[in-house]
């Protein structure tokens, strides 16, 4: 009989599952940066956002698509016009 082996479980702990307190700013329509890593962003509209702001709808520019993301996806969206203060 087969042992019952848990593969792939990562000893990091789980993320934050509350919103950053400028995420509540986001409105749909807005024209947000994404910040994906260090180095790696991306531009895009906000298309919708849930009532306590934790998951946002992105249509990336360029034709990328439209994805979802949660506040502990480990991403961060600034507005458009904040994310050159955002950068330091």
């Amino acid at each position: 009989m087969a042992r019952k082996v848990k593969l792939g479980t990562a000893d990091a702990p789980p993320r934050q599952a509350t919103p950053a307190p400028h995420w509540k700013k986001l409105t749909p329509g807005d024209r947000v940066r994404v910040l994906l890593a260090p180095g790696f962003e991306a531009g895009g509209l906000v298309d919708a956002v849930t009532a306590d702001h934790s998951a946002v709808w992105i249509d990336f520019d360029g034709g990328r698509g439209r994805t979802l993301l949660h506040c502990s996806d480990g991403v961060d969206i600034v507005l458009q016009e904040d994310a050159v203060a955002y950068e330091g």
